[in-house]
């Protein structure tokens, strides 16, 4: 196989403050020789053409030096972002097919903003697509996002058959999920979103039983008529609309802390205030982490791939052409640009 002289990756040149700079990211062209190297000094390496790479929210807490649930991206480092890639070489010395993977398997795994990346075999996983769906399913409703939103609803927040769920962000690739699978479990979904055209499409392609624009002036007053108390609020946004939430719980609610979107480019994250109500609620507030549910991820993507065959689960892909195009788009997240799977 004939590789470049050189590949383009993005590394972190600063930590923004509050929302992402133009001096936040810089732009590598390094020799691919480099990449040879590493390939055959790495035990069991792979070496992976990135066709795809995932743009999620999570990517802007990595980029604070702060402690997590994953160490932050270095200074220095290549963007961390989970990946689609074919397999274009293995470790010096290894046949193709030794431990599974040849030349030419299509493979998902963390491989970042670069067009080559060299990981470990056990690393990355052969992706087999189930009938219905499509390799770019991996990374929305079979990757990370429909896991996260699968786990956080069902695991987390016990949706039952009946109950009132909020979803906020529902227009999002995780929120979209969460709609739907509300609405498998039998539950009434009251959903939020940023625009009109995002709550119509909530509405007559996701099938919520209602949408709710979060700009609209009469908001607080339709938020108020359409979701009465509610038993589930999935969030992934805090700030206001999380307050206003804690002020419309039932007795014994649960609200899964999945995200802060509004918060993540804040210099100083806005507080609760209405949180007394989980009190005198009995209720619960909980945040997860899906990699904490890495034993059960088959038992979801089996369940999901069997509505996606059914026709059960819809998906939308919002698709930015060109690694080039990576840092500013990673803005879409926070001001709404993005319908579904960025």
């Amino acid at each position: 196989m004939t590789f470049p002289e050189t590949y383009t990756h993005y590394t972190l040149a600063s930590r923004p403050k509050s929302h992402i700079q133009p001096d936040t990211f810089k732009k590598q062209t390094s020799p691919f020789s480099s990449l040879l190297q590493k390939l055959n000094t790495t035990k069991d390496g792979v070496l992976v053409a990135v066709d795809w790479i995932s743009l999620d929210p999570a990517a802007r807490g990595w980029l604070n030096d702060v402690r997590s649930y994953i160490p932050p991206v270095g200074i220095g480092e290549t963007m961390r972002a989970g990946g689609i890639g074919r397999v274009v070489g293995l470790s010096g010395g290894k046949k193709e097919g030794e431990g599974g993977l040849k030349v030419g398997d299509v493979v998902s795994g963390s491989f970042g903003w670069a067009e080559y990346a060299v990981v470990r075999e056990k690393d990355v996983e052969k992706l087999t697509v189930p009938s219905g769906a499509q390799t770019l399913d991996f990374l929305g409703v079979l990757g990370l996002t429909g896991l996260t939103a699968y786990f956080g609803l069902l695991d987390v927040g016990q949706i039952k058959p009946g109950e009132t769920l909020l979803v906020s962000g529902a227009a999002g690739a995780t929120g979209s999920i969460v709609c739907q699978i509300g609405k498998l479990r039998g539950a009434k979904v009251i959903a939020l979103a940023g625009s009109d055209d995002k709550c119509s499409w909530l509405e007559k392609e996701l099938g919520v039983d209602r949408a709710l624009n979060y700009k609209s002036k009469e908001f607080k007053k339709d938020f108020r008529e359409a979701v009465g108390y509610l038993d589930v609020f999935f969030d992934n946004v805090g700030g206001d609309i999380l307050n206003l939430a804690l002020g419309r719980l039932k007795k014994n609610a649960r609200i899964v802390v999945c995200g802060a979107i509004s918060q993540y480019n804040a210099e100083k994250p806005q507080g609760l205030t209405a949180y007394q109500t989980l009190i005198s609620q009995r209720a619960k507030m909980q945040g997860f982490i899906v990699f904490d549910y890495a034993d059960r991820y088959p038992e979801a993507i089996k369940e999901m791939s069997e509505w996606i065959r059914e026709g059960k689960l819809k998906r939308k892909f919002h698709i930015v052409k060109g690694l080039d195009k990576a840092p500013e788009s990673l803005g879409l997240l926070f001001t709404g640009g993005n319908t579904g799977k960025l």
